[in-house]
């Protein structure tokens, strides 16, 4: 008798164009008196390779995000150029190991602490090692691994990359019948100047994430909590999550949520670091689609509670979801006259509405609208009394160009 093994290869070359229109008059931070709106179109293109067999996979991700008009009809060249947002490798040992490593993009659970910040043109990737088990399909674990310098160097010289100098981690996830369980156990480094040399703090994030799910009713919930030192100062914070989510009909869902961010108290005298840090988590997710907090703003502040009421419409090809958020702060905020606030901060509602025109073609729109306090106006200076909103609307075009496959 004879055996013989047929594996397959495949090789992959997928599109993705995303122009974007965006009318800014309030998105991140309140409106100066005299301030007009911002409108402009950025694009987002990728054109993305893969290749996967039985042992190895490969992948390669080119893109160029720009902003229409930065250089001239006429222009010899690009202002940002083409960058290599992934490119790693990841191969098998056996049915339980694997190893990925390269440029990549780092997403788990509901992305909160690693997440691939879509929404944002460039998007999140990490320079990273990842090692897997998987014992089967209901257990993973998640060793990951990075180091960063800024070129080939002969000695030690100074990390000033807008970045973390080195992080390791461990990410256990198991999955039972309606329920999801994730642990987490990550440890950042982070470069700061003290008397004239830089030197290098680590950080821990500890915490876990469940998902839920039974019939209409679905959950979630998180626990995280930060220890350590950073910039020289010792650290203790938390962020406590919980979701709700209700199926009332096939088309019309029902949400209530809630999170809370520690933070620092304004006229604290203590040393002690309070404020939680997201660090590498999709931040545009969470606490309003303006990006007034988390998003390269709002670290090291006086944290936030946020309730939100998520409200989902979806029937064939339309989605409509809108989203009250009501804001306020963690810890005691004060004004230039050492006055304490008031923790309430706003209002947010954000709409969205999206239609697929095709399988690789979809349209969004979205309009948002803060209301915003006196305590917000301390934050973010600005002025509340001032109109504040924000709309977009997106194309996003996802043509596989090549497909071909092989089986020996």
């Amino acid at each position: 008798m004879l055996s013989q093994t047929f594996f397959a290869q495949e090789f992959a070359i997928d599109l993705q164009l995303r122009p974007r229109a965006e009318y800014r008059h309030g998105f991140k931070t309140l409106v100066p008196d005299a301030a007009d709106a911002a409108t402009f179109i950025s694009q987002r293109s990728r054109l993305n390779f893969n290749y996967g067999s039985e042992k190895l996979n490969a992948y390669i991700s080119l893109q160029n995000v720009r902003t229409w008009g930065e250089v001239s009809t006429l222009s010899a060249s690009d202002a940002n150029g083409t960058a290599i947002h992934e490119a790693w490798a990841s191969f098998k040992l056996d049915s339980e190991f694997s190893f990925k490593m390269g440029r990549q993009e780092i997403i788990y659970d509901d992305s909160r602490i690693f997440g691939n910040v879509d929404w944002a043109q460039t998007g999140r990737s990490h320079d990273a090692f990842i090692a897997t088990y998987q014992p089967n399909s209901k257990n993973r674990l998640d060793i990951g691994l990075a180091l960063n310098e800024e070129d080939e160097t002969l000695f030690k010289t100074d990390y000033d990359v807008n970045n973390y100098k080195a992080f390791q981690y461990a990410w256990y996830h198991t999955s039972l019948d309606n329920l999801n369980l994730s642990l987490l156990a990550l440890n950042t480094g982070f470069t700061f100047d003290k008397n004239g040399k830089q030197e290098v703090d680590y950080n821990q994030t500890l915490g876990a994430f469940v998902s839920f799910g039974k019939n209409q009713l679905k959950g979630d919930a998180s626990a995280y909590f930060q220890t350590g030192k950073i910039a020289d100062r010792s650290l203790s914070a938390y962020n406590l999550a919980g979701n709700l989510h209700y199926q009332i009909n096939s088309e019309f869902t029902f949400g209530l949520g809630a999170e809370l961010l520690s933070g620092t108290d304004m006229n604290s005298t203590s040393d002690k670091m309070n404020s939680f840090n997201p660090l590498f988590g999709t931040n545009h997710k969470f606490n309003g689609w303006m990006d007034y907090f988390y998003v390269g703003n709002h670290i090291n502040s006086v944290g936030l509670l946020d309730i939100s009421v998520p409200l989902k419409y979806q029937k064939e090809k339309v989605t409509l979801q809108l989203v009250p958020h009501l804001f306020s702060s963690a810890a005691t905020v004060v004004d230039n006259f050492g006055n304490e606030k008031d923790n309430y901060l706003g209002t947010e509602i954000d709409f969205s509405f999206g239609y697929k025109i095709a399988s690789n073609i979809d349209f969004q729109l979205g309009y948002s609208h803060m209301f915003a306090t006196e305590t917000m106006e301390v934050l973010k200076g600005g002025n509340r009394n001032n109109t504040t909103n924000w709309a977009w609307a997106m194309f996003v075009f996802k043509p596989k160009l090549f497909t071909h496959t092989t089986s020996k």
